[in-house]
């Protein structure tokens, strides 16, 4: 929850009453400065360096977790990564690719919620959101390897609903194109405003609305499981 979506998730959780666990892999600086963000809203904030594709290291962060603040009632599976391969460059889509978009965006997920689950059920009742993305329907994105890496995450998201209900409800979000430094630095040859000019939501969406998103499946629809929702201006429309 360093930047983008994540750190928008981390406010508004924080905005609602929630105390927050920020988790980043490299961006320190800025996981801190979602820390601060989070703590002016009056709530409880930790910080844990941890890469969710390391199971055992997602593990000893469910632990601490448990032992800071003895339950969790919400996990947002935010990380993600990928690299910029024209979907006609097959061979420029390398195995090392393959492994570390899978490890992340795929085993990443599944390792924190398997860790997660246990406590998750133990509350009240817990929620799962993974972010996911319209390139798991559409087959169109950074590459061939991300957009089957969010497939997967769709297929897993209603897979993990079934054998974690009643106690914890799991769902996804699938934003399209999201105004962040995710596309913009991400590949500098992508026109963002020319990606979104004929949907029928002609912009892309701010790292906020797609946090309503998960904000809302998170906390407020207690009979919603086993969904994806598309977050994305009509693009799958």
């Amino acid at each position: 929850s360093a930047t983008g979506v994540g750190r928008a998730c981390a406010v508004q959780f924080a905005a609602r009453g929630y105390d927050v666990v920020v988790n980043y892999s490299r961006s320190g600086a800025e996981a801190e400065e979602t820390a601060k963000q989070v703590a002016d809203a009056g709530v409880r904030v930790l910080t844990i360096q941890c890469d969710v594709s390391d199971d055992t290291a997602v593990g000893e962060m469910i632990k601490q977790i448990e032992k800071e603040f003895g339950r969790l009632d919400a996990l947002v599976n935010n990380a993600a990564m990928t690299y910029f391969v024209d979907h006609n460059d097959l061979d420029g889509m390398t195995e090392s690719m393959w492994d570390q978009i899978l490890a992340v965006n795929l085993k990443g997920p599944f390792f924190v919620t398997r860790a997660a689950s246990k406590l998750l059920a133990a509350g009240d009742g817990g929620a799962v959101v993974n972010v996911s993305s319209v390139a798991g329907d559409t087959g169109k994105g950074s590459s061939i390897a991300y957009c089957a890496s969010k497939a997967g995450l769709n297929t897993m998201t209603k897979s993990l609903a079934r054998i974690l209900a009643p106690k914890v409800r799991v769902n996804a979000v699938c934003p399209g194109p999201i105004d962040s430094r995710w596309i913009r630095e991400g590949n500098p040859n992508w026109d963002l405003d020319q990606m979104v000019a004929t949907l029928p939501i002609p912009r892309a969406s701010m790292p906020s609305e797609i946090a309503d998103a998960v904000l809302f499946l998170a906390i407020d629809a207690g009979m919603v499981t086993g969904q994806l929702l598309s977050v994305d201006g009509g693009q799958t429309l």
